[in-house]
């Protein structure tokens, strides 16, 4: 019998923000215009139940007789001396000032469903609101009542669609908060991402009573294992780490009931999947795998049919690039490149810039010369200490710095909203890293601004990029409209 059966599919978001120029920027999350009607769209052959791919409207509440449905009925929960269970609840939340910049469809063509619609617990909507969410943006909607189902999903969006929320938020909801185990793993290819993501679930549940622990490689191995033998009940972090601390009997999971993995391309990479496929056995048999990302090569296929045959399908890209995003190629010679990047920085209207270099040499070098340069700059790479790499990404993120030099590290994941230019100093090598580091910019359906450096040994890789993610990068004009990445 199909555990989905009497569920229609559902919604999503992500971590919001508006533009920073300081350091006391605070990022806000989105507030989508109102909903248009939305059609689902399936990923690979298995196709699923024919009543999942009607256009179906999940019941409100007040249409079901109860503001709180059964589970929730006569609960009180006290936030700030406020009674919960209060008709005017949400009158007493901190929600920020909406966020009123234009965005695409990408993150507006939804059912019209709310957040409500779920019978998600009291608390966890209170944080959802306070963290400036208003309604769930496509991948949410159509992921997480399924994922609140306990069914296995395979989901693909775009990047800056809000996929973190679309799992956090069911996570959130299906965690026991009486039984101080671990019930969820959330899996992600980097450390920052992890902290990201660690940071998102721990704003969405503040009112709950949830012990959420983040762990990676680069840290003190002492430090995790001691936290362990505290309460938690969320894990999120890298493979390789929570696998060490699985091993050594100290990570117990087999309680846990959800595995999620973000960027679950990358995470099925051979650099990772070992590991992964290790992790696994220290689950238990029941546990429910959820994969998300904007790429699914051939090596996501071999694992679902191994781990998740059944898994239900979400396929939200019938085309790959951000409709926000306008793409520009400057045909240089090698030697022009910082010339270049100097005139786009006099010409261009930038919030904060990402600029992504092929190798560790070359961002350190480029970061030096923007510097001579005059301009505001830090860089990353995966070479740098662990609390240097904290530092810079936690700095960027909050507007000290306008500038960013990176490696392909920082391509997945890094939800920055200021950044609305992002600029490939050297254009990459194949049509995935292309697009995840293009969607560094234009996050949650705003706009942005991709401008490629291409010498005389990249024009192949920009063609055979172009028909791979059948899109146009035209070459750049004279003069670029502000409209097209600053509206």
């Amino acid at each position: 019998m199909n555990p989905r059966g009497k569920y229609p599919p559902g919604i999503g978001n992500v971590s919001g923000g508006s533009m920073a120029q300081s350091s006391n920027y605070h990022g806000r999350g989105p507030q989508p215009p109102p909903p248009q009607q939305y059609v689902q769209r399936n990923l690979l052959a298995g196709q699923p139940d024919q009543q999942f791919q009607q256009q179906q409207q999940w019941p409100r509440r007040n249409e079901m007789g109860s503001d709180l449905g059964n589970r929730e009925a006569g609960r009180l929960v006290q936030s700030d001396g406020v009674s919960s269970s209060s008709q005017d609840w949400k009158s007493h939340l901190k929600i920020p000032a909406p966020d009123t910049r234009y965005m695409t469809e990408d993150v507006t063509a939804t059912k019209g469903n709310e957040f409500e619609d779920y019978f998600l617990k009291r608390e966890l909507l209170m944080g959802i609101y306070e963290k400036g969410f208003e309604r769930p943006s496509p991948i949410q909607e159509e992921s997480i009542p399924i994922a609140l189902t306990g069914s296995d999903i395979l989901a693909r969006a775009k990047n800056g669609t809000g996929k973190t929320a679309a799992f956090c938020i069911p996570a959130l909801e299906k965690i026991d908060q009486d039984k101080n185990v671990i019930q969820v793993v959330i899996l992600v290819p980097t450390r920052e991402l992890a902290l990201q993501t660690s940071q998102v679930c721990k704003e969405l549940g503040k009112y709950l009573k949830i012990q959420v622990m983040v762990t990676t490689g680069g840290t003190s191995l002492k430090d995790d294992i001691m936290r362990l033998y505290q309460p938690v009940h969320l894990l999120v972090g890298t493979p390789g780490r929570i696998l060490d601390l699985a091993k050594k009997g100290i990570c117990v999971l087999k309680d846990c009931s959800m595995l999620v993995m973000d960027e679950a391309d990358k995470l099925l990479s051979p650099e990772f999947q070992p590991s992964i496929e290790q992790l696994i056995r220290f689950l238990p048999s029941n546990r429910q795998i959820l994969l998300f990302s904007a790429t699914f090569p051939v090596t996501v296929k071999d694992f679902k049919d191994r781990y998740v045959p059944n898994t239900y399908v979400i396929n939200l890209m019938d085309e790959l690039t951000l409709k926000g995003i306008t793409q520009y190629f400057a045909f240089v010679e090698e030697r022009q490149k910082v010339h270049c990047l100097n005139t786009l920085f006099s010409k261009l209207q930038i919030n904060q810039s990402i600029i992504f270099c092929n190798s560790v040499n070359r961002v350190e070098l480029l970061a030096k010369k923007i510097t001579e340069l005059g301009y505001s700059c830090f860089y990353i790479h995966a070479k740098m200490l662990q609390d240097h790499r904290n530092r810079v990404f936690h700095d960027f993120r909050n507007g000290a710095c306008r500038n960013l030099v990176c490696t392909d590290l920082f391509t997945r994941g890094i939800d920055i909203q200021a950044v609305n230019v992002v600029i490939n100093f050297d254009f990459p090598k194949n049509s995935e890293t292309y697009l995840h580091r293009v969607g560094r910019s234009g996050r949650y359906g705003h706009l942005g601004l991709a401008v490629n450096l291409i010498t005389y040994e990249d024009r192949f890789n920009l063609y055979r990029i172009e028909q791979e993610l059948g899109t146009e990068i035209k070459q750049i004009p004279p003069q670029i409209d502000q409209a097209i990445y600053c509206r």
